[in-house]
């Protein structure tokens, strides 16, 4: 009898683990499942029967990607319309209308655009993502690195979060936001088509296949985070090759300008090419005197590697690095002469006005 009674409890207790059992792998099958619901945005029974493919659920999540990066970056967007002043071949002055795109940097009202588009204005009005519209004043514009700084009087805005690292790479994809031909708030994608080009001006320019039409010029070049990694500055004619200015050289350009009124561009002192030895990097011509190249030692004919542990093939890159600093700050050079590569450290100046 007390075997009987042991076998039946035996039994039950077995019987009770494998129900339990059962309710957790059921539990846990449906909170799997809805877990896969959400983060493919399908309903548990498309799941079920099979009716989405991996491909499908790839295309709906990089859909949904690009579509919050646009929501992300576009309220800090703006369309800008300027007047400047021409002169026809008889002398006589008129007005000519034109467009743009900036990018709000702060939330009291300073937009970031280009030199080309604000530079030479007479009149500039911002119309912001909600349609509303201010006139704007120009705070400051360098022809240089094409960069320029616009005031309007308001504040809340959604400042744009700039991406200023090197890191960027060849192929990542990359959104164009910004008014081409007028056409407010519009946004093509591409990828990074290559980097440190220098085609118009003497920056390290991003290139990209994002189509960039003329009106674009100003807007912003964004990665898949939504963070400005470039202004958008020109496009090379009849081509979909577009090119922007890095972030780090337009934000270090933007704070000085914001400042002194004006970019003060560092400056080492020395005239340069590229070098055509079996060295790469950049070719000294000559040294300045009384600048901080010669007084760090630097002499004609050698060839800069380096700045800063960062390796430089052309002057372009050279002025990319040193753009990335402030007047005062200490460079260290890294340079090749008569078959020895030597260190010297200097101290950047402002550049003359020439």
């Amino acid at each position: 009898m007390s075997e009987n009674n042991g076998f039946k409890s035996f039994f039950i207790r077995g019987l009770i683990i494998i129900m339990t059992a059962i309710v957790f792998l059921f539990m846990g099958g449906a909170l799997t499942l809805g877990i896969l619901s959400v983060t493919n945005k399908v309903s548990p029974s498309d799941l079920l029967k099979g009716n989405i493919t991996n491909e499908e659920v790839l295309l709906k999540n990089f859909n949904s990607a690009i579509s919050r990066i646009v929501e992300k970056v576009t309220p800090s967007v703006v369309n800008i319309s300027v007047t400047v002043q021409m002169q026809d071949i008889f002398g006589q002055i008129y007005e000519q209308e034109g467009i743009g795109s900036g990018v709000i940097y702060t939330e009291d009202g300073y937009i970031i655009t280009n030199d080309h588009v604000a530079g030479d204005a007479e009149k500039l009005m911002v119309t912001l993502y909600d349609g509303s519209n201010y006139p704007a004043e120009l705070v400051g514009a360098d022809e240089k690195t094409d960069v320029a700084v616009i005031k309007i009087k308001a504040n809340g805005l959604r400042a744009a979060n700039f991406y200023s690292k090197d890191d960027i790479k060849v192929g990542d994809i990359v959104i164009a936001v910004g008014s081409p031909y007028g056409l407010d708030q519009t946004v093509t994608m591409g990828v990074i088509s290559a980097k440190g080009r220098d085609i118009t001006i003497p920056v390290n320019l991003i290139q990209t296949d994002a189509a960039i039409n003329p009106g674009n010029s100003g807007g912003p070049l964004v990665n898949s985070n939504g963070e400005v990694i470039g202004i958008n500055t020109l496009a090379a004619t009849g081509t979909s090759i577009g090119f922007a200015i890095p972030g780090n050289t337009v934000v270090n350009i933007a704070k000085q300008i914001i400042e002194y009124g004006r970019a003060r561009i560092p400056y080492m002192g020395v005239e340069m090419a590229e070098s055509t030895t079996d060295v790469i990097g950049v070719y000294i011509n000559s040294v300045i005197q009384g600048y901080p190249a010669e007084k760090a030692g630097i002499k004609a004919g050698d060839v800069i590697v380096e700045m800063d542990g960062v390796k430089v093939s052309n002057p372009y890159e050279l002025f990319a690095q040193i753009l990335k600093h402030d007047i005062g700050d200490e460079v260290t050079v890294k340079l090749y002469r008569n078959g020895e590569y030597l260190t010297v450290t200097l101290k950047l100046v402002e550049a003359p006005a020439t």
